[in-house]
């Protein structure tokens, strides 16, 4: 009597429709429910599996090495490689010092006060040879000039005193320094502790020229400007009247001019003619004796369409050599001179390709697992 009532009322098609619908989801939530359980008895089972063949209950893997279930713990199974430990990172400095200019240091991450005015000149001393120690008469003769008082040595003492408060203000008492630490009968600063904007100056400076040496004049030029944006007026310029510091200031001195030059090559490799016209003629004037920095102004004017006062440039250059020193200028000039009146085609700028970048790897999307 019931079925005879079910049928009747699926007569309709309407009806068995919806009758077909229903009995598709209860199909489903059973697929569903199955299929929970059967993962629950297999991680069951791998587990107890687990247990019985190590003897003790199963660890989880550490990140990034899956444990092997069949092998104890610090044990590695036959023909598998040890994993190699992480390279360890070396400290960040706890000090930063800029001596490409007045003496600053930056501790933490914020500038501190450096004190003094011979205070500030004895950190720019030893700025000057981190990683090595000056001796305390050394410092007492640059520091007073020839002409130290009798208390100079205390005065000293006292100056190192206070640089070891402000560049380690979290040092406990009675713990050794890390930054300026004595050695033997002199101070010095512990490289590891601190990074100075020489090192940085220098180390751009390479990069820029290699990446010169390898066609990529854009690369060049954004490392040549890193370089000199470093520079804020003559370097340790506390202590740039001291002896001692004298040959690396003048090194560096003579780096930055060769620098400036090699943004300038860097600009006319790039195509920016007009820019490095602009930049030459003030470096020029300033340093008129500099051949490579006359030969690029010479380029640089004839590049940018101005032939006539190339050929100034050169011929005034030329002049002076001959009165203020007797000498000829170098093969390179007397060669672009000519070439400039000979219109030679190897003088015109020729774009070069930028270097093109590695393509990203493509990672496929993950498949999803089915139900």
């Amino acid at each position: 009597m019931a079925n005879e009532r079910v049928t009747a009322g699926l007569a309709s098609p309407g009806a068995a429709h919806a009758w077909r619908i229903a009995e598709l989801e209860r199909e489903v939530r059973e697929l569903r429910r199955t299929n929970t359980l059967l993962r629950t008895y297999v991680a069951q089972r791998l587990d107890l599996d687990a247990h019985h063949d190590t003897g003790r209950p199963r660890t989880p893997a550490t990140p990034g090495h899956a444990q092997d279930a069949r092998h104890p713990a610090g044990e590695r199974p036959p023909n598998r490689p040890a994993p190699h430990p992480a390279p360890a990172l070396a400290p960040a400095p706890a000090v930063v010092l800029r001596a490409l200019g007045p003496i600053e240091a930056v501790v933490g991450g914020r500038p501190v006060d450096l004190g003094a005015p011979k205070q500030r000149a004895l950190l720019a001393l030893l700025a000057s040879t981190v990683g090595r120690p000056v001796a305390c008469d050394v410092l007492v003769e640059e520091l007073w000039t020839g002409s130290p008082p009798p208390a100079a040595l205390s005065s000293l003492h006292a100056y190192v005193a206070n640089l070891r408060r402000v560049l380690e203000p979290h040092r406990a008492p009675r713990t050794p320094p890390t930054v300026l630490r004595t050695s033997g009968r002199g101070y010095l600063l512990e490289r590891r502790s601190v990074d100075v904007d020489v090192d940085r100056f220098t180390g751009r400076a390479a990069l820029a020229w290699q990446l010169q040496e390898s066609g990529d004049p854009h690369g060049a030029l954004r490392a040549f400007d890193q370089a000199l944006a470093l520079w804020r007026g003559p370097a340790y310029a506390e202590a740039a009247d001291s002896a001692y510091v004298r040959p690396d200031s003048a090194r560096l001195h003579e780096l930055r001019l060769s620098v400036t030059e090699g943004r300038c090559a860097a600009l006319l490799a790039a195509g920016a003619h007009e820019i490095a016209v602009a930049d030459l003629e003030a470096f020029v004037q300033d340093h008129p004796l500099r051949e490579y920095g006359c030969e690029l102004l010479g380029l640089a004017l004839y590049r940018a369409g101005r032939q006539a006062e190339a050929l100034a440039v050169l011929r005034t250059h030329q002049r002076r050599l001959a009165q203020e020193l007797g000498i000829d200028p170098r093969p390179a000039l007397q060669r672009l001179q000519q070439q400039i009146l000979h219109h030679a085609p190897s003088l015109d700028w020729h774009p070069r390709p930028r270097p093109a970048r590695p393509a990203a790897p493509r990672v496929r999307p993950p498949v999803a697992a089915p139900l």
